[in-house]
C-alpha cells in the first residue's frame, strides 16, 4: 500500500505537478533513469553503474533499508517525469543519536522551482506525518552513500561516490528555506616522485618505535580477500563518531566488498597489522574511473568493464577512498607509514595528484594533513538542513 497516494500541484503555468510514489519496476527504471536526461549536456555528470543502482534501491538487496523507513517520489508533468527524490527515516541513527530527522536523497529536477518545491514538500510532509522535526540532505543511509550538494568546484572531475549537480539545484533548496547544516571539503594533492623530507623523518620514526608493526602490501586481490572483513570491521571502529555514518552489517560488508573490490588495484590498498595479525590501520585509494563510466555511459556489460579498466590505467588521478587507524594506534605516525606508501606506490602506476574525497570541514586533523602536503581544497559541498515546524 502506498504510504502517499498520488496528488496534484497546481501549476501558475498551469501545467500541474502530479506527484507519485514509486510502487513498481517500471516506476524505478524511471526513476533510475531520470537524472541521465536532466544531465544530457552536463558533460562533468557521470552515469550511475546502473547494475550497482537496481541492487541499491532493492529493499530485498540493499539491508540498509531494514532499519529505515523509506519513500521514493516521481514527479511528472504532461505525463513525463520531471523530477525525482527520496526521503529516508533513520531509525537506528535517530535513536543513537536522539535526532528526529528525516533525509532526502537522490533528488533531481530539471531547472524548475515549482517541480523542486513540490517534491520537497511531498518528503517535508511525510516527515512530518512520522513525527519528524528536522529535514537534512542530500544524505542517503549514510556518510558511505554520495552527500551534499557541490557548492564549488563545479568544473571538476566527478569522483565514485560523489554528487554531481547543477548550481540551480543549490539554489532550489535556498529557495525552500534550506540552509547550511555542514560542509564537506575535496582536496587535491599532488603526488611526489619522493616524499619531503618531513615525512620522511616522521617515517623513519614511526617505523622505529613501533617495530611490532608491519606494513601489508599487495600485488593481487586474492591477498587482499582475507584481510576486507577486518578492514570493515575496523571502520566501524574508527567512524563511529562521524557525521552522518552509519556501521556495516555483515550483509553491508558483502555487498561493499562486492561492489568495489574489482575496481581496485590492490596496489592501493596498505594495511598495518600488529604481532597478533589484527589490522590496526588501512588506507584504500582506487584510479579515477569517471571517464570510463562515463564511456560506458554506466553499463558494465558487455563492453563497458573493458572502458573502465582503461580509464582505469589512463588516468593521472588516485582517488583516496576511506583510511583509519584505530584508537589505540593514533598518535603514533601510522597515517605517514601507509601514505608514504601508497603515494609511492601510485607515483609508480603514473598517477600525479590525487583526490583526497569528502573530509568534514571540522576534521581539523586531517585536513592540516592534506595541506602539510601542499594539498589545496579544490571542491566542497554542503548538506543542507530545515526545520520542519517553522
Amino acid at each position: 500500500m502506498a504510504q502517499i497516494e498520488d496528488f496534484v500541484v497546481n501549476s501558475v503555468d498551469g501545467k500541474d505537478i502530479l506527484i507519485h510514489e514509486v510502487s513498481s519496476k517500471s516506476d524505478l527504471r524511471q526513476f533510475i533513469h531520470l537524472p541521465a536526461a536532466i544531465h544530457k549536456d552536463h558533460a562533468n555528470w557521470v552515469p550511475p553503474i546502473y547494475m550497482d543502482d537496481w541492487e541499491f534501491f532493492n529493499p530485498k538487496l540493499n539491508k540498509s533499508f531494514q532499519s529505515c523507513e523509506t519513500v521514493l517520489l516521481l514527479a511528472y508533468q504532461d505525463k513525463k517525469v520531471v523530477g525525482r527524490i527520496m526521503g529516508i527515516i533513520h531509525l537506528k541513527y535517530n535513536e543513537k543519536h536522539n535526532e528526529k530527522n528525516i533525509r532526502f536523497a537522490f533528488f533531481e529536477t530539471w531547472n524548475d522551482d515549482q517541480v523542486a518545491k513540490a517534491l520537497i514538500d511531498a518528503i517535508a510532509n511525510w516527515g512530518r506525518s512520522k513525527g519528524m522535526e528536522r529535514m537534512i540532505g542530500p544524505l542517503a543511509f549514510s556518510d558511505k552513500d554520495p552527500q551534499g550538494f557541490l557548492i564549488e568546484g563545479y568544473d571538476k572531475p566527478v569522483v565514485i561516490s560523489s554528487n554531481c549537480n547543477f548550481p540551480y539545484q543549490v539554489e532550489q533548496l535556498e529557495k525552500n528555506a534550506f540552509t547550511k547544516e555542514i560542509d564537506l571539503v575535496v582536496y587535491l594533492v599532488d603526488i611526489p616522485e619522493v616524499m619531503p623530507e618531513f615525512h620522511q623523518k616522521v617515517e623513519e620514526r614511526a617505523i622505529r618505535n613501533n617495530p611490532n608493526l608491519k606494513v601489508l602490501e599487495f600485488t593481487s586481490r586474492k591477498k587482499v580477500k582475507p584481510y576486507i572483513y577486518d578492514v570493515l570491521e575496523l571502520l566501524n571502529v574508527t567512524f563511529v563518531d562521524i557525521y552522518g555514518f552509519t556501521p556495516f552489517s555483515q550483509k553491508e560488508m558483502d555487498d561493499f566488498a562486492n561492489r568495489y573490490l574489482f575496481l581496485i588495484n590492490p596496489r592501493f590498498i596498505k594495511l598495518i597489522v600488529n604481532e597478533q595479525q589484527e589490522v590496526v590501520a588501512f588506507i584504500i585509494g582506487m584510479s579515477h574511473i569517471g571517464d570510463g563510466i562515463q564511456a560506458a555511459k554506466g553499463k558494465l556489460f558487455p563492453f563497458g568493464i573493458f572502458k573502465i579498466f582503461a580509464a582505469a590505467r589512463k588516468t593521472k588521478q588516485l582517488n583516496l577512498l576511506l583510511a583509519g587507524i584505530h584508537p589505540a594506534y593514533r598518535g603514533k605516525g601510522l597515517d605517514v607509514m601507509m601514505g608514504s606508501r601508497i603515494l609511492a606506490s601510485a607515483y609508480a602506476e603514473g598517477k600525479r595528484f590525487m583526490d583526497s574525497h569528502l573530509e568534514l570541514e571540522t576534521n581539523t586533523k586531517v585536513r592540516a594533513e592534506m595541506e602539510r602536503m601542499g594539498g589545496q581544497v579544490y571542491k566542497r559541498f554542503r548538506i543542507f538542513q530545515k526545520n520542519l515546524n517553522d
